[in-house]
C-alpha cells in the first residue's frame, strides 16, 4: 500500500464523505458522523444523520483539524479521530469507560486520545487501523501532546466492523500502548507517554 494520512481540513470533506459511505447521511457507525462524543446523548439521538453531519462539517470548518484521513493511492479509506480530550468532552466525561485517570487531564490540552476509527467498505482488514494509529501518534507529537490515550475492544475474530470502532486492542498493544486501567472487560484504556 502507498498510504498516506492528512489532517482532515475543509477541503479534504469529500474525502470523509466517501469513507464514511456517501452523502445520504449514512454517516459511518450509527449515522454520528463523529459527533457521538462531542455533545450530550440528549442532544444528539433525535437528530442522527443529516443534522449532525452539518454539524460536523461545521466543526471541521472552524478547525483545528478533529482527526486524520488516510489515502492509499489518493484514494481515501480511512479516518481516525484524534486530538485533545478536550475536544471529545463525552468521551471524557467522568463514569465513563474511555474517562481519563484524572479529572485534570480531560481539560489538559497535553492530554489527546485516539477516540474513532473508520476504514472504508471493500478496504477493510488490509491494514489501514494500525497505519492511521501510526499516523496519530506523529500527530500527536507534532500537536504537542505528552499522553496519548484511546479505550480500544478487545475483538473477537472476525468481529464486526461495527464493534470495532474504537479501535482493535491488538493494534494499540503493538503500537507501544500500555493498559493503566480497566472499567469494563473487554475495553482497556490504553496510553502513550509521548513526553515525559
Amino acid at each position: 500500500m502507498s498510504f498516506a494520512a492528512y489532517p482532515l481540513t475543509p477541503d479534504r470533506w469529500d474525502g470523509l464523505v466517501d469513507v464514511f459511505g456517501g452523502g445520504d447521511g449514512k454517516g459511518a457507525c450509527g449515522k454520528c458522523w463523529c459527533m457521538w462524543w462531542r455533545v450530550p446523548r440528549q442532544g444528539l439521538g433525535a437528530t442522527l444523520g443529516s443534522d449532525v453531519k452539518a454539524r460536523f462539517q461545521a466543526r471541521v470548518d472552524a478547525g483545528p483539524p478533529p482527526g486524520l484521513l488516510g489515502y492509499d493511492n489518493g484514494v481515501p479509506v480511512g479516518w481516525v479521530q484524534v486530538g485533545p480530550r478536550s475536544d471529545v468532552p463525552e468521551w471524557s466525561a467522568a463514569r465513563r469507560l474511555t474517562a481519563p485517570l484524572t479529572r485534570e487531564e480531560a481539560d489538559d490540552p497535553a492530554v489527546w486520545g485516539v477516540s474513532c476509527f473508520v476504514i472504508r467498505v471493500g478496504h477493510r482488514r488490509k491494514g489501514y487501523a494500525s497505519a492511521l494509529l501510526e499516523a496519530s501518534v506523529s500527530y500527536a507529537r507534532r500537536g504537542g501532546a505528552r499522553l496519548l490515550d484511546a479505550c480500544p475492544v478487545e475483538a473477537k475474530p472476525k468481529a464486526s466492523a461495527g464493534s470495532l470502532f474504537h479501535g482493535p486492542a491488538a493494534i494499540f498493544v503493538r503500537a507501544g500502548f500500555e493498559e493503566v486501567a480497566r472499567r469494563k472487560a473487554n475495553r482497556p484504556l490504553m496510553r502513550m507517554v509521548l513526553k515525559a
